[in-house]
């Protein structure tokens, strides 16, 4: 340690923490705080210095204590050492001077183990038999005591025998076969004890000091067996026959017995009884809890407690039930046999049935699954493809049976209100129902596999309903006389598919919320699949049923727009006497679905109409105005026919349909208001009439001007190309934006309408030239007309709101 580097370093280091210390004058007046704050730290340091040098001399002393002593025992050993040489020197002569002494005693120490089991060795016939009639009387004590005796005397003969330098191979096999009769003794004892435990729990009851008796033997057993083990480590014999471990045969044939037990109460086969799988579960499910029961209150005090017997048995019983299972498994299972098993498996046997039965009480997952999580995975499929293979052939013969039905002369049932219905719908729903029933008692994954599957199966169902009902309706319009009640069925269907749709969502509530995380997404994607498929039949099946109604009124439709139609009004009468006919037999219909079939009937019935239209069938000219005053009154008489149904429509989950079909009830009187305006104003009656229906043709619009009668079809075609593409402008100009981000409409709109009424005498207005000064009377005219109409409409709003809150 070099002192003065040491010191150098010290005195920089105070250098530096003096002068962090006095960097500013006013550090200068705590100088003597300074000196006195080093000074303790000094003391404090020197301190804790003298301390540690203490410490190390009290420890240098005490080290040089040990040495000495250590020092005083080498040289006392060094001394004793020498001694036990001198010692030592001496005892190769006295080997061989007490050689002589060492045979005899081997020899004395043999006749004094021949003397000891003298009276055995000349006994030993007698001892075997009489020990063989202990054990065929049941004095196993008496038997086994007299069998130690016996081994005793042969082992230690033997060992003598073996303790011999040069002993006779010869002399130990005479030994043996002397002694043969002891081996046998010994097995027919052992058989006796296995025939003991193995109706240890029939034998607890009524006799348990049998049990204990036997149990006691085979503890001595064991201990006999470990002695044995232990002479063999130290001198290499090992007596015939040993180790017996009559312990782990003991709990082997214990362990047969409850597989016996489990195997032996099958008293069914699937050929003598449907039910012979529950049947056989409950008897051992009784079975068990008595044994176990048994075990807990009898055998536990029989037993010592290091055989742990009660955890053995539940252990035992456990494993025995399993592989029985995977037995049961493996023969096949058919039809509800899944459903039973798994069942059992998951709720009956870890349940409060049996293992937490209040006489029992395991935790069963002390005990672990009784069937492998791969084994209930096949299980589960098996249940579920089987399941699904039930459902093909119920559905097939329900919808197979409900197409029969559908050709029989008679009416559909009908519920309380009269509506049509059948019950293949009910009856497939039920069927799904009552297998969710069956799946929920045994797990939720398991529901939620079968929910996913009985939605599969009925969105299928809906395709071979779909299937069925096109052939139904082939069939039909092929000959109509050859099903009477068409109409009547094809109600019953349109119904049987709502009701279909209001199942789903009862089902959804019921059992939606029931399924496990991972399958909730697809129930859902697969109830929203199942309602679509079912709303698309529906509105099909509604289809076929007004295709019937308009096959009958096709002829009085093509009579629609021409001459025979100005003149009468026998078409619209019979159309309109027709539907209220049909409509009779909708009134079978459910409400929601009436009001579905009645909007496709007035769509149906505006597009045709509207089609006659458009077909030419003759040429309007002087009698225009009376064909369009016509058209808008049957129009009206259309729409009174289908009044009760509008106005019980509109309802919130309907609005768009209801907007829709308001405007296919309006389209026929636009298009005789367009046939009955006047030329002057057939511009703007045709800018209405576009925006109200924009999806309207160039050419709808060419022929219905045609139609008029008073423009030539050339004149028609470029007035309705101009008006069309100043109709586009418009909508541009409306939606440009200007320069700060924001659309004009005040100034497109009021350009617009300028464009509007210069269009009514064919002037065209430049979009720069806003002021459009001259204006053409015709367009004054009608400037006036509309400021007129405008002002009205205007007094008589204000005048009905008056009325209204007075």
């Amino acid at each position: 340690m070099n002192i003065e580097l040491l010191q150098e370093e010290a005195m920089a280091s105070a250098a530096v923490s003096l002068s962090a210390m006095l960097q500013r004058p006013d550090q200068l007046e705590k100088v003597e705080q300074y000196r006195q704050r080093v000074t303790r730290k000094k003391t404090s340091v020197e301190a804790m210095l003298k301390t540690a040098v203490q410490s190390q001399l009290d420890g240098v002393i005490s080290g040089l204590q040990q040495l000495q002593s250590a020092l005083v025992d080498i040289v006392d050993i060094r001394q004793r050492l020498h001694e036990i040489e001198e010692c030592v020197v001496a005892i190769p002569s006295l080997c061989d001077s007490v050689k002589n002494v060492r045979e005899e005693h081997v020899v004395y120490s043999q006749y004094a183990v021949a003397m000891e089991n003298l009276k055995h060795i000349f006994t030993v016939p007698e001892s075997v038999d009489k020990t063989r009639q202990w054990i065929s009387e049941g004095k196993l004590l008496h038997a086994h005591q007299s069998l130690t005796d016996l081994e005793n005397s042969r082992d230690d003969l033997l060992y003598e025998l073996h303790r011999l330098p040069n002993h006779s191979l010869q002399d130990k096999q005479m030994l043996k076969a002397y002694f043969s009769g002891v081996q046998q003794l010994s097995e027919q004892l052992g058989k006796q004890l296995w025939l003991l435990l193995g109706r240890s729990l029939n034998t607890v009851r009524k006799e348990p000091q049998v049990i204990v008796t036997a149990v006691r033997i085979i503890e001595r057993e064991e201990r006999a067996d470990a002695y044995a083990v232990q002479r063999q480590k130290q001198s290499g014999f090992l007596p015939p026959g040993r180790p017996k471990k009559w312990k782990a045969r003991a709990l082997e044939v214990l362990s047969d017995a409850v597989v016996e037990r489990i195997e032996g109460n099958q008293f069914e086969e699937r050929g003598d009884n449907k039910m012979w799988l529950v049947r056989h579960l409950e008897v051992t499910r009784m079975l068990i809890i008595e044994d176990l029961r048994v075990v807990k209150t009898l055998c536990a005090p029989c037993f010592p407690p290091h055989w742990d017997i009660v955890n053995q048995f539940f252990q035992k019983y456990h494993m025995s039930i399993s592989k029985h299972l995977e037995e049961v498994i493996a023969a096949g299972l058919i039809g509800n046999e899944f459903v039973t098993l798994l069942s059992w498996v998951l709720q009956t046997y870890p349940g409060p049935e049996l293992l937490r039965h209040v006489d029992i009480n395991i935790e069963p997952s002390s005990l672990g699954p009784i069937l492998s999580d791969d084994t209930i995975e096949k299980l589960f499929q098996a249940y579920i493809s089987n399941m699904a293979s039930n459902y093909n052939d119920w559905m097939q013969k329900t919808v197979d049976a409900e197409a029969r039905d559908w050709r029989r002369p008679v009416v559909p049932e009908s519920d309380g209100d009269g509506h049509y219905h059948t019950e293949s719908i009910v009856i497939i729903f039920q069927m799904v129902e009552q297998n969710l029933s069956v799946s929920r008692t045994i797990s939720d994954g398991l529901m939620t596999r079968a929910l996913i599957l009985g939605l599969e199966q009925i969105t299928q169902y809906g395709e071979m309903y779909r299937e069925a009902i096109n052939l139904f309706k082939n069939k039909h319009f092929e000959d109509r006389s050859q099903v009477p009640y068409f109409t009547h069925y094809m109600i019953a269907i349109i119904n049987n598919c709502l009701h279909a749709m209001e199942l789903v969502q009862e089902m959804k509530t019921r059992n939606g919320s029931r399924c496990d995380q991972s399958g909730s997404s697809a129930v859902l994607n697969k109830f929203e699949n199942l309602a679509v498929t079912y709303d698309g039949l529906r509105n099909e099946a509604a289809g076929i049923l007004l295709d019937e109604a308009f096959l009958d009124l096709e002829p009085h439709f093509q009579d629609l727009l021409t001459r025979k139609w100005v003149v009468s009004t026998v078409p619209v009468d019979t159309i309109c006497a027709t539907l209220e006919d049909y409509f009779q037999d909708y009134m079978h219909l459910k409400p929601r679905n009436f009001e579905y079939v009645i909007r496709q009937a007035e769509i149906c019935i505006t597009r045709k109409y509207i089609s006659s239209i458009f077909q030419k069938k003759l040429s309007l000219k002087e009698e225009r105005r009376e064909v369009a005053e016509k058209i808008i009154q049957e129009a009206g008489q259309i729409e009174a026919l289908l009044a009760p149904a509008l106005l019980s429509r509109n309802s919130p989950s309907d609005a768009s349909n209801s907007k829709a079909t308001e405007d296919a009830s309006k389209a026929i009187s636009a298009l005789a208001e367009v046939i009955k305006c006047d030329s002057e104003i057939i511009t703007l009656e045709l800018i209405n009439f576009i925006k109200k229906y924009p999806d309207v043709s160039q050419d709808q619009l060419t022929y219905l001007l045609s139609l008029r009668g008073d423009f030539g079809r050339l004149e028609a075609r470029q007035r309705v190309t101009d008006l069309l593409s100043s109709s586009s402008k418009d909508e541009v100009a409306r939606t440009t934006p200007s320069r700060s981000g924001t659309c004009r409409p005040r100034a497109c709109d009021r350009f617009a309408f300028m464009r509007k009424r210069s269009m009514l005498n064919g002037l065209t207005l430049n979009e720069n030239d806003k002021s459009a000064r001259i204006m053409p009377i015709a367009a004054r005219i009608i400037n006036l007309y509309i400021y007129s109409f405008t002002i009205n409409l205007i007094i008589t709003t204000y005048s009905t709101h008056m009325t209204l809150n007075l």
